[in-house]
């Protein structure tokens, strides 16, 4: 399926690893220009020079820290001066979860994955109104329909009902906003995580695995690229019936139903 995303223009934020780095990889695959966004200039420009070679794409690594307003809008000009303009925005900085975010953590955690998401689309949005066409693609997490962390759920159902309210409120200018809920995903980050969590409960990180996979309706844990997949869809022109709504990229967690 053609996509019809060559030419279009994309930033994604969180762009140097895991789900962010794989949403990059499958934009530029696609035709689109694509800038990553991270905190680390070594490591962002880093990625964005293999991703520009392995897929023959405009790829540049641009430095932000989308906790800071100064920041943001420095990257933001940065983008457009390197791409002409920016059609398409992946919204994923957020702070590294090793496990349950403590609670007194809510302030820092809101101010960089729900207003850090807020300040990248005021930076970007209005631009694509203005030009009749654009995508925004909030990448949230399954906290936001699960317990087990204060802060984790909140700052995803924070993330959810901004996309729904920007949605409305951009959708008649041609501008279609969407949040993506992925699950445990098999990140770099998510695999040090089980190794970890593996060594203190007695067992190996393959056992442990297992034992999460166990509750996805898959059998195994989505791959950061297959998440990736369902974004660049969300990215694409073909997705315009598609507002405002949550999409589940969890390989399918058992038990619960939504409707």
């Amino acid at each position: 399926m053609d996509l019809q995303l060559a030419g279009r223009r994309a930033v994604v934020t969180g762009g140097s690893r895991g789900i962010g780095l794989a949403a990059g990889r499958a934009l530029a695959a696609e035709g689109a220009a694509v800038a990553l966004v991270a905190r680390n200039a070594r490591d962002v420009q880093d990625r964005a020079a293999r991703l520009a070679k392995e897929t023959g794409a405009q790829v540049i690594g641009l430095t932000a820290d989308t906790g800071d307003d100064a920041s943001v809008t420095a990257m933001a000009r940065a983008a457009v001066r390197e791409l002409g303009a920016v059609d398409i925005l992946v919204n994923n900085a957020a702070a590294t979860n090793r496990g349950a975010i403590p609670d007194d953590d809510l302030e820092a955690e809101i101010n960089v994955k729900v207003r850090g998401y807020l300040r990248c689309v005021r930076a970007f949005a209005p631009a694509m109104a203005e030009r009749g066409w654009g995508r925004v693609i909030n990448v949230a997490g399954l906290a936001a329909r699960q317990s087990g962390s204060i802060t984790g759920s909140v700052r995803n159902v924070a993330v959810a009902a901004m996309t729904k309210n920007l949605a409305d409120e951009l959708g008649p200018s041609g501008v279609n906003v969407t949040v993506v809920h992925p699950g445990a995903t098999r990140t770099e980050t998510m695999l040090d995580i089980v190794g970890e969590r593996a060594a203190r409960s007695g067992t190996t990180a393959e056992e442990f695995e297992s034992r999460m996979a166990a509750s996805v309706s898959i059998g195994r844990l989505v791959r950061p690229e297959e998440v990736a997949a369902v974004i660049a869809f969300l990215a694409s022109p073909l997705s315009v019936a598609i507002n405002g709504d949550a999409v589940i990229a969890s390989g399918g967690a058992r038990g619960a139903i939504h409707y």
